[in-house]
């Protein structure tokens, strides 16, 4: 008979951890969740979850010592959408707390033996200087270097990519990390100023009645990738299940802009609204991810389309919206 596999999850509470959860345990793990803070949307699904702060190293420590465990995966961070990380207003929150943990989940999983360790890095380690063209041809792995992050969220993220690859050049932890692009879907913060594209659009749209008009950061002609929650967490666990440590993107090639991405919220909906254009926060002009890497590597890519991802979050987001107001 196989050992049950024991999983920790670092960021449980958040919105890619909490389906991370849900997927291990729909595999047959023990998992065993970590955050600052409940899962806002899911009712607690591990078969352990404990509120602590990630921060502290002598939480860290005790939540790795008194298990062994199979599998850690670092999610844990202080994060959120453009309107939070290219404000400039959070950079030195973001890069303490982040890194703090990054620090910590590294000597814990030394220190306590775990076997493998996932980290969530970010195409936000990309330079800003190759995405000023919104038909960007797609972010290779290799384009890193020379750095040039579009933020201090994005240089955090390099340095702790760095700091694991250096915890398995120096003391063996076997590491596997992943560069998510604009991950999306249900059971995710969809207001507030921490929620990414997808969830504000489909917010905005849903908000507002038929023939209404909604506002969009800047030209609205910036350019993204978004990649539905589901296909995130199979790469995930495929990086995880194979013998190559990335980092790896993990995102989609469906390119669109954000004027785009309003207008298929719209069909969704069944709405026609306008769209009015203000100053705001805009992050780099064009975003893609470049995916032969993952499928050279892998032997699998993300191929799911943009609106089946889309769909089901509009939704949900909607029927958030109509219970806030009471409808």
């Amino acid at each position: 008979m196989n050992k049950q596999k024991r999983a920790l999850v670092c960021g449980a509470g958040g919105f890619i951890g909490g389906h991370l959860v849900r997927r291990l345990k729909s595999e047959g793990y023990f998992v065993r969740g970590v955050d600052i803070k409940d899962h806002e949307f899911f009712p607690v699904t591990a078969d352990e979850f404990i509120r602590a702060d990630l921060r502290n190293p002598v939480i860290f420590d005790e939540i790795t010592r008194d298990m062994q465990f199979d599998e850690l995966y670092q999610l844990a961070a202080d994060m959120g959408g453009a309107g939070y990380v290219f404000s400039g207003e959070h950079d030195a929150e973001v890069m303490h707390n982040s890194g703090t943990i990054n620090l910590n989940a590294a000597e814990a999983a030394r220190k306590n033996k775990v076997k493998k360790l996932f980290y969530s890095s970010s195409a936000c380690i990309y330079p800003a200087s190759i995405q000023t063209d919104p038909d960007n041809p797609g972010l290779r792995e290799t384009d890193a270097y020379p750095a040039g992050p579009d933020s201090d969220y994005g240089w955090e993220k390099l340095f702790s990519e760095r700091l694991y690859f250096a915890y398995m050049r120096n003391y063996g932890l076997e590491v596997h990390i992943a560069r998510f692009h604009n991950i999306f879907g249900p059971y995710g913060t969809w207001e507030g100023g921490r929620e990414k594209a997808p969830a504000a659009m489909c917010r905005k749209v849903a908000e507002t009645p038929d023939g209404g008009e909604i506002e969009i950061w800047g030209d609205g002609l910036q350019t993204r990738t978004f990649l539905y929650i589901d296909e995130c967490l199979e790469g995930v666990r495929r990086l995880m299940n194979s013998d190559f440590s990335g980092p790896v993107n993990i995102g989609s090639d469906e390119l669109i802009s954000i004027n785009d991405l309003a207008g298929m919220a719209m069909k969704i909906a069944g709405k026609t609204q306008s769209i009015r254009h203000i100053p705001g926060p805009l992050g780099v002009r064009g975003r893609s991810s470049e995916n032969s890497f993952i499928q050279e590597k892998l032997g699998w890519r993300p191929t799911a389309r943009l609106l089946d991802g889309m769909t089901p979050t509009y939704r949900w987001i909607a029927e958030q919206v109509a219970a806030r107001n009471g409808k």
